[in-house]
């Protein structure tokens, strides 16, 4: 079996002893070594490398959704830092997961694959296109049409009989969610068009991140204040009107990023200008506390945030970082909540290897910013992968811009990608009348208990 070496890459002083990540921020070197010191202990945690694993796989308690949201971060870390370290588990993961469709739905995780979960197996492979990500062989999936393939998937799911449109939670009517229209996996459907509009310059991807866009905004998942809330049930008379009105980071992101990209697709238009500056607007308000990022909905609860929601603040450092290069407007707000964050990010990672934690000892990263050099003892693939992408964030100002197929992108499209859901797994018993009352009854349940509290549907596992 294939077995690529996990090496130390820029991290090359992990074998000098280390009690904390300190970083000179005006130094690119500086930050660089410091991202390859976090990504070490973050491809520490991997396990698909190993014989008998299977490749592009966490081990428990990790869902499948953040492996593939690890592997697009470990692109980034490539392409802003010029460290190839992990690039061949990396194109190995994406490859692997393709799965015989050339989708990301293969066959180990088909029957239990939400929209979401999907999607952020595509927006990695989109990140592998317009970053020049080393292009797979001719006969092997490429990394445009496997991000092509999803969209054209996400576009037969789109459901119009509910809701006024949008997609489901969970793609198969048995999985837990089904009943539940949200917008992180929306938010991947628009975050995909939009990059592929601007990447391909076809105006269909275009029309379509309009479209889903203005549908969040019709149906109430992005408010007038360009809140991005999490969802609503769309069983029976329910049609998404009792709106579970919590905000993640990683939705917000979504969102601000795909309306950055189609700013710059559209050459500054004021729609878009106008839906950028209310969304920065929003995420400095929600998702800041004195500069600081953290996650409002779960972070300072009783209840805490799952394992999931630990690794949601790298995306939007991420999608921040990208959005100030793609619609420069915002570079002067963004920033300075970046390297704040940033420098709160390193601060946490100070805490100590163990069995669990094998990088460097000192450099374990906490999940909590707003506790600076005090770690919090919450550790783990998403802390790891929260604090790359803080740290990481101000070398997207030298970094060169997301390609396109017109200035240097090279990775290979297919248009007509994508398979049909149904030939997928044996399909259930068509749903009766019955079922649909029982249906809505357990979702009225569980929105019950999303409205109550920040309990959420992710704790069944299938979804990010």
């Amino acid at each position: 079996m294939y077995l690529p070496t996990v090496l130390v890459g820029l991290s090359g002083l992990l074998l000098q002893p280390v009690t904390a990540i300190d970083v000179d921020w005006t130094s690119d070197a500086s930050i660089k070594s410091a991202a390859g010191t976090i990504a070490y202990g973050m491809v520490k945690f991997y396990t698909g490398n190993n014989t008998g694993d299977v490749p592009g796989n966490l081990p428990d308690p990790y869902y499948w959704w953040e492996a593939g949201a690890m592997f697009g971060t470990l692109i980034d870390y490539w392409a802003f830092t010029g460290d190839s370290t992990y690039n061949d588990i990396t194109f190995q993961a994406l490859q692997h997961q393709a799965g015989d469709d050339k989708d990301f739905m293969p066959s180990n995780q088909t029957k239990s694959e939400g929209n979401d979960d999907q999607g952020f197996w595509a927006l990695a492979a989109m990140t592998a296109a317009e970053q020049n990500f080393t292009n797979p062989a001719p006969d092997q999936p490429q990394w445009l049409a496997l991000a092509q393939a999803v969209y054209n998937e996400y576009v037969n799911r789109w459901e119009p009989d509910t809701c006024g449109g949008g997609m489901r939670w969970q793609i198969y009517t048995f999985n837990n969610g089904y009943n539940y229209k949200n917008s992180v996996s929306n938010g991947c459907f628009f975050n995909i068009a939009a990059r592929l509009a601007r990447y391909t310059a076809n105006e269909t991807y275009a029309d379509w991140a309009t479209k889903i866009f203005e549908w969040e905004q019709g149906v109430g998942f992005i408010n007038d204040n360009f809140n991005v809330l999490d969802g609503a049930g769309n069983a029976g008379t329910d049609n998404c009107t009792a709106i579970n009105a919590a905000q993640f980071t990683y939705n917000a992101g979504l969102f601000l990023y795909g309306a950055a990209v189609m700013y710059n697709y559209t050459d500054g238009s004021d729609t878009w200008k106008t839906r950028v500056q209310g969304q920065v607007k929003s995420v400095a308000s929600v998702f800041f506390q004195n500069g600081v990022m953290w996650e409002p909905s779960c972070e300072q609860t009783s209840a805490k945030c799952n394992t999931d929601q630990q690794s949601f603040k790298g995306h939007l450092s991420r999608w921040m970082a990208l959005t100030a290069v793609l619609a420069p407007f915002t570079h002067d707000t963004i920033m300075p909540l970046l390297e704040s964050s940033g420098k709160a990010a390193a601060q946490q990672c100070s805490g100590p290897a163990s069995t669990e934690f094998k990088g460097a000892d000192g450099t374990a990263c906490g999940f909590s910013w707003l506790q600076g050099s005090t770690f919090d003892g919450i550790y783990g693939v998403g802390e790891q992968m929260n604090a790359l992408q803080a740290v990481m964030a101000p070398l997207a100002d030298t970094a060169p811009p997301p390609f396109t197929s017109d200035n240097g992108g090279s990775s290979v499209g297919n248009p007509d990608a994508g398979a049909n859901d149904d030939t997928k797994i044996e399909q259930p018993r068509p749903i009766t009348a019955g079922d649909r009352a029982g249906a809505s009854i357990l979702t009225a349940l569980v929105l019950g208990g999303l409205v109550g509290g920040t309990w959420f549907v992710w704790a069944d596992g299938v979804s990010g």
